[in-house]
């Protein structure tokens, strides 16, 4: 087997490094974002270290040790990993190993209808916040912002292309915090790095609604196309649709995930009673 260890570092702008030390060297891999590495990192523990379906993982303390970074980013990673179903976080019991095809829709189901009101509080502040930001962007972004939202833009679209969950989400999180940095207010750019970092929990309700990531890819263009045009109504215009679309979405989804659960509870006193 193959012998290695992740070695990962903060650093202030939550960036790391992450560096594989192998039994016949070392391999320097690029500069990347803290949470992507680490749960990178505990993807790569769970395959290495022979953990099955069921087991029991690590503690977070334990991981923190491994991985050398804070619990937060370790909560932040469990969470993101919680949700697409490869884990389940038992209160009082632990981190259980899941079976990634049979969990991933239950868990996303349970964890939609536990964070039901954080979801909404979320997209509540954003659709106060994030229209005027995108109409402040319009008005001050430079070349080199425009040339960042487009590049992500890119991003966001091949990894939905790849059906790669994990990193639309992080493109979907870097591109509301570039769309905040490039209004050239401070304060702004702080709250939407403080709010995309603390509280992922609108990001990642949106993109695993059916159907959303595919809109998102639209949205996120007629956004870009009306800030680079300098359009600042137009700019505010389409980040109120692309929230209140989303919004809509999840509570569609929301509304789904009962209707579903009062079927079943039907079925079951039905068979109940004919039993």
């Amino acid at each position: 087997m193959l012998q290695c260890a992740c070695l990962i570092s903060e650093q202030a702008d939550n960036c790391c490094l992450i560096r594989f030390v192998r039994k016949w060297g070392y391999q320097l891999i690029k500069k990347v974002r803290l949470s992507e590495s680490v749960i990178e990192a505990i993807k790569q523990m769970i395959a290495e270290d022979g953990f099955k379906p069921g087991d029991k993982f690590y503690s977070e303390n334990e991981l923190t040790k491994k991985l050398g970074v804070s619990r937060s980013s370790v909560r932040e990673a469990m969470r993101m990993l919680e949700v697409t179903g490869q884990v389940s976080v038992k209160q009082g019991k632990g981190i259980f190993i899941s079976d990634v095809q049979k969990e991933q829709m239950n868990a996303f189901a349970a964890w939609f209808k536990e964070n039901e009101q954080s979801i909404k509080d979320n997209f509540e502040v954003r659709l106060i916040i994030e229209p005027k930001a995108a109409g402040q962007a319009a008005v001050h972004a430079d070349k080199e912002d425009i040339r960042k939202m487009k590049q992500v833009c890119a991003h966001f679209a091949r990894f939905a292309g790849e059906n790669n969950t994990e990193e639309v989400i992080q493109c979907d999180r870097r591109f509301h915090r570039l769309l905040a940095g490039a209004t050239k207010n401070k304060t702004l750019h702080v709250l939407m790095k403080a709010m995309t970092t603390s509280l992922p929990n609108g990001w990642i309700t949106s993109i695993y609604t059916p159907g959303r990531v595919e809109k998102t890819v639209s949205e996120h263009a007629a956004i870009l196309d009306a800030i680079r045009s300098g359009d600042k109504l137009a700019a505010e215009t389409a980040m109120s649709r692309h929230l209140a679309n989303a919004l809509h979405d999840i509570n569609q989804e929301i509304k789904k995930q009962v209707e579903l659960e009062e079927k079943e509870r039907s079925d079951e006193r039905k068979n109940y009673n004919f039993d």
